[in-house]
């Protein structure tokens, strides 16, 4: 599998380019790169094409793995839809337009948007709407924290697990989601969701959903020891994907269809 890594410069992008230089199944078919490559690529990628070209860049894979920004992605997404390739995404802090232009590349090619690339947070997705459902007198907190470089809060990471648990609840988030509390505000509202974001050190991520009850609680966390998690967890979605008819995926789909 001939694969393309957009966003080769962060921290996912260069571990993606080991792993798939170390790989017996995959090639590092091309890189882009907005201006330059700021590091060597690995011995054994001599036939790489680095580009900042997005045409050329797009035409020498199979399909692309995609950490950048949001911006950037945008700009991959305008392209692709003229030179259809399958794409998987794991940029966080996309707007709705963005997201509607990869539903709109997947009526043409398959195409997976995932905010975590994890198999544990893809079962903790699943997990969550029996606990929300059965626990319906419970209130729902999410807390995440993330290394001290993380440009976007909450993490997008979060935000899925607060939509999942909105939706098993018939509730919007985007109408009952509180990411900060300060002062004399009043009672907790009782459909509120709240997501709150920590920043600090290294850390790769952690997540925790917790219901709380009068007299107990329950809370289910995910801890990412290492982002070569995300690395490993996106070429393995790559690896479903291109088998794959058109349409658009998320990460929770690899682990029910497979």
């Amino acid at each position: 599998m001939k694969i393309g890594i957009f966003g080769a410069t962060g921290r996912i992008g260069r571990l993606l380019i080991t792993e798939i230089a170390h790989s017996q199944n995959h090639s590092l078919s091309s890189v882009f790169v907005r201006k330059e490559l700021d590091f060597l690529l690995p011995k054994n990628t001599e036939n790489t094409l680095v580009t900042n070209d997005l045409e050329s860049f797009i035409r020498h894979c199979d399909v692309v793995i995609d950490f950048s920004l949001p911006n950037a992605t945008s700009s991959l997404l305008n392209t692709a839809l003229k030179n259809p390739v399958p794409i998987v995404s794991g940029t966080t802090g996309l707007d709705e337009k963005t997201l509607d232009l990869l539903k709109e590349l997947s009526n043409a090619v398959p195409v997976l948007y995932a905010t975590n690339m994890s198999k544990g947070v893809a079962i903790l997705n699943k997990i969550l709407p029996i606990l929300a459902q059965g626990l319906k007198e419970a209130d729902i907190e999410i807390c995440e924290i993330h290394h001290r470089h993380k440009k976007d809060a909450p993490s997008g990471t979060a935000l899925s697990l607060g939509e999942t648990c909105a939706k098993a609840r018939n509730l919007d988030l985007g109408n009952v989601r509180v990411s900060g509390r300060d002062g004399n505000i009043g009672e907790r509202k009782p459909d509120e969701i709240a997501i709150m974001s920590l920043r600090g050190g290294d850390v790769a991520g952690r997540h925790t959903v917790g219901f709380y009850l009068d007299g107990e609680y329950l809370e289910l966390t995910h801890n990412a020891t290492s982002r070569l998690t995300f690395a490993k967890g996106a070429l393995r979605a790559a690896e479903w994907l291109i088998k794959q008819e058109k349409g658009f995926y998320g990460i929770e789909d690899i682990f029910s269809k497979s």
